[in-house]
């Protein structure tokens, strides 16, 4: 990758500066100006001001409404009479069936069995008809594209196309006229279509103003196609593994934003699952802010270390949309991964009184037993031995080592239990 601060790409079906500006004016009305938030806790990690971009209080939840209405916008009367199609487990499903609403289009979107009831019911609202199909969202792709050969719908892609890149690209010139002097801005990577556009606007910009702007990827570990494809100089499919950051996990980068990345991406960083998971977490209590995991991974590399301190940077939270169930479950595991849930093992003696012992010292260390499991069978057990097993919220590692220590002082041989 270069470190260029304007385009340098000649092919004719790359979005101009020119086009992101008329997308702008396209999708006025009805995609929102998101707000920009500033972060006190991330600025003092990175050691420059950190803003957040606030997409997760878009209209549907995410950015995917800003280029699926441009795209939308474009059809043509006879196009408009056939409808649109789309195949989507979430964000991108809303944004077409609310950009359909918007336009008087029917739209028909297929989406996994298994999606996430929530983001069903927000489609369904919006006044498309869905159509469970598959149990991955490529059994969904498949049937949504011969779906639109056998009817003439036109079919929407998620990333791959001019106009969406164009109208994700509007996130770059709001980014630019929120935060004029920026240096750096942090973009969540799945196919590629919103870092695309935002690295093409303020690339764009940054060159008229003669200066540089850095923009930098993230993806999710699990789901990393463009490493890969980066070194090959070509798209790539790789195999993936399943990511909380479900959002991202697209295993195949976009053919025509991949270029646009490799030569306008300054770099590209992986967050882990317990990364995400944490960031999630701090947006949550620091910020106040509802975010889903791929709209985290961007807070996720700054507090992993892996974006470094490049002066005012913006961090792009592309989603909120996530299942409250999935949310409790994220949670938990941020306040594991934080060391402010931990489980541990202790092997006693059966006889009166073991477990007060052990509930006192954990008492009088300040921290919290929220479970015990209190068995004489299996685990290897020796006559009149028993195993406790318990969940304790602490106040983060120091505090978790202090609890072990307290117990190890007591005469206890505490295991740490993995979660």
């Amino acid at each position: 990758m270069t470190d260029t601060s304007a385009p340098q790409l000649t092919s004719a079906a790359i979005p101009t500066l020119a086009d992101i500006e008329a997308a702008r004016a396209t999708i006025a009305g009805v995609a929102r100006v998101t707000p920009m938030e500033s972060s006190q806790y991330l600025a003092e990690l990175l050691g420059s001001p950190v803003h957040l971009k606030c997409e997760n209080l878009q209209r549907t939840g995410a950015y995917k409404i800003r280029g699926a209405y441009n795209r939308l916008s474009t059809l043509s009367p006879e196009q408009r009479a056939k409808g649109v199609v789309a195949a989507s487990a979430g964000n991108h499903a809303q944004g077409v069936a609310l950009a359909a609403h918007e336009l008087g289009i029917p739209a028909t979107i297929f989406t996994p069995v298994g999606v996430a009831l929530p983001k069903l019911q927000a489609t369904r609202h919006y006044g498309a008809e869905v159509v469970l199909r598959g149990h991955s969202v490529e059994e969904a792709l498949s049937a949504a594209k011969d779906f639109a050969h056998r009817t003439g719908a036109v079919f929407i892609p998620p990333f791959d196309h001019p106009a969406v890149i164009a109208g994700q690209g509007t996130l770059g010139l709001e980014i630019l006229d929120q935060v004029p002097d920026a240096d750096t801005v942090v973009v969540p990577i799945g196919g590629g279509g919103v870092i695309a556009g935002i690295a093409l606007a303020v690339k764009g910009i940054a060159e008229q103003q003669g200066r540089s702007i850095r923009v930098i990827g993230v993806q999710a570990a699990n789901a990393a196609a463009y490493p890969t494809s980066l070194e090959a100089g070509e798209p790539v499919t790789v195999a993936t593994t399943p990511t909380i950051a479900d959002g991202i996990a697209v295993a195949r980068p976009g053919d025509m934003n991949f270029p646009i990345i490799r030569d306008l991406v300054d770099d590209i960083v992986t967050v882990s699952e317990d990364d995400v998971a944490r960031a999630l977490l701090v947006l949550l209590e620091r910020a106040k802010l509802v975010v889903e995991a791929a709209g985290a991974v961007g807070v996720a590399a700054i507090m992993a270390g892996s974006v470094r301190d490049t002066g005012k940077t913006v961090v792009l939270l592309s989603g909120g949309n996530i299942d409250p169930l999935m949310m409790e479950r994220i949670i938990t595991r941020g306040l594991v991964a934080a060391s402010r849930y931990i489980g541990i093992r202790i092997m006693l003696p059966d006889r009166p009184g073991q477990l007060a012992r052990v509930a006192q010292v954990i008492s009088d260390a300040g921290a919290n037993v929220v479970e015990v499991l209190h068995t004489r069978h299996g685990q290897g057990l020796v006559i009149n031995e028993v195993a406790l097993d318990l969940s304790i919220e602490a106040r983060g590692p120091d505090h978790a080592q202090e609890v072990l220590g307290r117990l190890q002082e007591a005469g206890f041989r505490p295991e740490m239990l993995e979660r």
